[in-house]
């Protein structure tokens, strides 16, 4: 895993957001869990790219 930190509040909400669901539903896609943390916290598109990336390397 990269070393890489959230910089922004929205986007660290988001990857709390997606690790929750992860361990509510573990059999949801974690591409359509960032698809929908990008929208429900209103990332950028750079924050969504790097929320997608942080996700398919595992929380």
């Amino acid at each position: 895993m990269s070393n890489a930190q959230p910089q922004g509040d929205a986007l660290k909400k988001a990857i709390e957001w997606v690790s929750e669901q992860r361990q509510k539903s573990p059999d949801t896609s974690v591409t359509q869990l960032a698809n929908d943390a990008a929208l429900r916290f209103d990332l950028s598109p750079k924050d969504s790219e790097f929320l997608l990336r942080f996700v398919k390397q595992g929380l």
